[in-house]
């Protein structure tokens, strides 16, 4: 039993990617992440050099997968328990592993890894990840209608993304090539009142069965009128047609609001996720 690290996307793919698509609501990160790099480039979420591993249990079967995108944390998968103990292990011996800064892990696993680091951390987020058990209708309907955008709203788009980025303490600046490949397969929705965009939702290609929901952003002044719920229920259908049997989306567990209105639009919980970084 044993993890292996790399920097080559292929190999990871070669090796972990079935055990990584068999189970795509609780691997929907590494998912849509290998699928941006494999699009867009090993800097396609930032400078520096990614990081993958798998881990191979005693039958020689690979059972789960990690990958790092600096400067963002790790991503954990899901792994067995043996998988995570010896993790712990190899976060400070681990050449590659040196780049890790924190990461974002089922809870329990987060849990763990914390402890085996053998340094002060503290939890800068608690998600949970939802799935789509029946789209429900906002209920009262905002005003307005959602469309799909296009290139000539790459500006707004962009000044959103940045705006939801800094809301949300997510690392990296607003990517123009990751917007263009949204908008090429029609990933991006604007909810439109009077003519003019109120709010954007946004979903990922369907990866197997797969599409995840988000970002999610109404300007601040905006707020509070249904606009967010039209465009998420709108994000929602547009990932069905696209082919995803599976639609889901993670919430900040600190904003009761979002939480709440996510699950009046049909959205169940899966489980929680923690990040964890260094003090």
């Amino acid at each position: 039993m044993t993890w292996t690290f790399t920097t080559d996307l292929t190999a990871y793919l070669a090796a972990a990617g079935p055990a990584a698509a068999a189970q795509p609501v609780s691997n929907t990160l590494l998912l849509t992440v290998t699928d941006g790099l494999r699009r867009r480039g090993a800097g396609a979420y930032g400078e520096g050099t990614p990081v993958f591993g798998w881990w191979t249990g005693a039958d020689r079967t690979v059972a789960g997968g990690l990958l790092c995108t600096p400067p963002h944390p790790m991503v954990l998968g899901v792994v067995p328990v043996e998988a995570v103990r010896a993790l712990g292990s190899a976060l400070g011996g681990e050449p590659l592993l040196a780049v890790i800064r924190g990461f974002n892990a089922r809870r329990p696993d987060a849990e763990a890894l914390a402890e085996a680091w053998g340094r002060p951390t503290r939890i800068a987020e608690e998600l949970r990840l939802y799935r789509l058990a029946g789209l429900v209708a906002p209920d009262p309907a905002p005003a307005g209608r959602p469309r799909t955008a296009t290139a000539a709203d790459l500006p707004l788009l962009l000044e959103w993304i940045t705006a939801f980025n800094k809301e949300a303490g997510v690392r990296g600046a607003a990517s123009e090539a990751a917007l263009r490949d949204r908008i090429s397969y029609g990933g991006a929705l604007l909810w439109e009142h009077e003519g003019e965009p109120v709010s954007l939702a946004g979903f990922s290609r369907p990866i197997g069965s797969a599409s995840r929901v988000g970002p999610v952003y109404t300007p601040p002044a905006l707020r509070g009128r249904g606009y967010a719920a039209g465009a998420t229920h709108a994000a929602s259908a547009a990932a069905y047609a696209a082919g995803a049997s599976e639609v889901l989306l993670f919430t900040d567990l600190a904003n009761p609001t979002s939480n709440g209105v996510y699950q009046r639009l049909g959205y169940t919980p899966v489980e929680d996720r923690a990040e964890v970084v260094p003090v």
